[in-house]
C-alpha cells in the first residue's frame, strides 16, 4: 500500500505556525516577487481568491476582507519541508519526497492497521512541526493521489485520512473524481477525453487499452492500470 502525505496549505501553514494569530483568519502567501497567490488559507479560497491570482487585481478583495498578504519565504518553507519529511521516514524506510509538501510512502510488509498508523503520523507531524497534513491510501500511487483529494475534499467525514482498500470505495472514489483532476492527465488530454464523453475517472479506466495506447501513449495506459489498482 501507498499513502500520499500532502501538507495542507503548505506556505499558508508555515506561516501560521510563528504567527498563531493568522488561525482562522484568510491569509495569501504571493510568489517571490509579490505578483500572484501560491498559497490560500481555506478562509481566503471561500472567498473566491484562485491559485495564481494577479495580487494587483484582488488588492480591494484583501482590503475589504483583511486578509493577510505575505510574501514567499523560500528558506522557512525549505526548512520546514525537511521537518516534516524527517518525521516521515520514521514511520518507514520507503519514502519518496515528491515535491515541497509532498511525499509517497509506501508500506511493504506492515502487519497493522493502516489507518490507525497514518493517524499517528498525522498527528505526529501536527504536534512536532504545526503543519496540517493530509492523507491518502490505496493499492497504487495513482490511487494514493485520488485518495488524498478525498481526504482534502472532505476534512469533516474523512478527518484528514481517506483509505482505498476494497472495489467499492475505489469505485466509488473514481466516479466523483472529473477527468481533469486527474493525476498525469492534463488540459490536452482532459479536453480530448471530454471530447469522446470521458468525464470522470471512472469513464477514463472503462476505456479500451488500445485507444489510451495510441491517444495517450504507454504512459496513460500506465495510469490507467493504476487506477484499476494495478
Amino acid at each position: 500500500m501507498f499513502a500520499l502525505i500532502d501538507c495542507n496549505n503548505f506556505y499558508v501553514s508555515c506561516e501560521r505556525v510563528f504567527n498563531p494569530n493568522l488561525n482562522k483568519k484568510p491569509v495569501v502567501v504571493l510568489s517571490n516577487n509579490d505578483g500572484c497567490a501560491i498559497s490560500r488559507s481555506n478562509e481566503a479560497k471561500v472567498l473566491g481568491i484562485p491559485m495564481g491570482a494577479p495580487a494587483f487585481k484582488y488588492e480591494k478583495l484583501f482590503k475589504k476582507n483583511d486578509v493577510r498578504v505575505f510574501s514567499s519565504n523560500f528558506p522557512l518553507y525549505g526548512d520546514m519541508s525537511s521537518r516534516v519529511m524527517s518525521i516521515l521516514s520514521k514511520f518507514t524506510p520507503n519514502i519518496e519526497v515528491y515535491s515541497i509538501d509532498e511525499a509517497f510512502l509506501k508500506f511493504e510488509g506492515f502487519n497493522c492497521d493502516l489507518e490507525s498508523y497514518c493517524n499517528e503520523i498525522k498527528n505526529t507531524v501536527l504536534k512536532w512541526t504545526g503543519i496540517p497534513i493530509s492523507i491518502g491510501i490505496a493499492p497504487t500511487k495513482a490511487l494514493a493521489k485520488v485518495a488524498n483529494r478525498i481526504a482534502k475534499k472532505f476534512p469533516n467525514q474523512t478527518k484528514g485520512i481517506c483509505l482505498i482498500n476494497s472495489e467499492k470505495k475505489r469505485f466509488k472514489a473514481l466516479k466523483w473524481l472529473n477527468i481533469s483532476d486527474v493525476w498525469g492527465i492534463g488540459f490536452r488530454h482532459a479536453k480530448k477525453l471530454r471530447n469522446i464523453k470521458i468525464n470522470t475517472a471512472y469513464d477514463f479506466i472503462n476505456l479500451e487499452d488500445n485507444w489510451v495506447r495510441k491517444n495517450m501513449s504507454v504512459v496513460g495506459v500506465r495510469l490507467k492500470k493504476e487506477l484499476e489498482g494495478k
